[in-house]
């Protein structure tokens, strides 16, 4: 039985689809509609979403969408540890940081951050793993080529291509054993396979995945990730997919504003938990949580 516990809610077999709510601090998100200001806005948007169903605040301040530059250290320090700190004295719930950063996830997780969602898979930076083990916190490790200490990942050094299934599990596969050589807990850990993360090699400066050079079919892995969704169950941890109103969904749809792209995401949000998905990553809390009790309700009608 595949379940684990981020932070204190256990995610996975027999339990309810967990929803994170995402708060972006980078001005440069891909959707403007997801971006916090302030503390205070910060704080009111995360009260709104654990109202509206959320499980877990996850919060994040380096874009990752194509062509930005990455931020320094200092500034995604500066984004992310104020909201961190106010976040974890006001909101009874855990918190989540999105960093690839070691020295980032150290200083989130003693100001009271629980999780790690680091969508390098723990290759980024090779004293992360060492940081989440110290803290006994929980991660969300995505798929990816990239190896600590390359500037340019080789695919085929990283474990084969992860615009295909197998990729992916190969990924994630050493991603799990990063973490089992720091020892830490796989009751710990659940897995994402990095949907709208593949728009050809990925890239990076520093240490960071940062960008992708499209391609003309990009999107079909997208679309064959979701559709092959519960081959990743074999890895033996809870599937993660974070899926709002990503660009696979305008390409097929044609509609190049995020802010354009709910329905859609309710719609994949809803075949990703029919396929195996424990776990949704969204901007919309509340249509995306009507939308995962429907298909649970219709995928639990199937087995009886």
């Amino acid at each position: 039985m595949a379940r684990a516990k981020l932070a204190r809610v256990e995610v996975g077999d027999g339990r309810p689809v967990a929803v994170i709510g995402a708060l972006n601090l980078s001005p440069n998100s891909f959707y403007a509609g997801s971006v916090v200001h302030s503390k205070a806005e910060a704080v009111a948007r995360a009260q709104d979403m654990l109202e509206q169903g959320a499980s877990i605040i996850d919060v994040g301040a380096m874009s990752t969408r194509p062509g930005t530059k990455p931020i320094s250290t200092r500034c995604e320090r500066e984004r992310v540890i104020p909201i961190v700190k106010i976040l974890a004295r006001e909101l009874d719930a855990p918190i989540s940081v999105d960093t690839q950063r070691a020295a980032i996830a150290e200083l989130a997780l003693r100001d009271g951050a629980t999780v790690i969602n680091d969508v390098s898979g723990f290759k980024a930076d090779p004293d992360m793993p060492e940081i989440v083990a110290d803290f006994g916190a929980s991660s969300i490790l995505m798929a990816s080529w990239a190896r600590p200490g390359e500037l340019l990942i080789a695919r085929q050094r990283a474990g084969g291509s992860i615009e295909t299934i197998g990729g992916i599990i190969r990924s994630l596969r050493c991603s799990l054993d990063i973490c089992d050589s720091h020892g830490i807990d796989r009751e710990k850990l659940a897995i994402d396979p990095g949907i709208g993360f593949s728009r050809g090699p990925q890239a990076s400066s520093g240490k960071l995945i940062t960008r992708w050079r499209p391609r003309s079919k990009w999107h079909e892995r997208d679309l064959r990730v979701l559709a092959n969704l519960g081959e990743l169950r074999s890895l033996g941890r809870p599937i993660c997919v974070g899926i709002s109103r990503k660009s696979f969904i305008g390409r097929v749809l044609d509609l190049a504003d995020p802010a354009d792209r709910l329905a859609g995401s309710l719609a994949a949000a809803a075949i990703a938990v029919l396929n195996g998905a424990s776990v949704v990553r969204t901007h919309d809390v509340r249509e995306t949580v009507q939308a995962v009790r429907l298909a649970e309700a219709i995928r639990d009608a199937g087995g009886k």
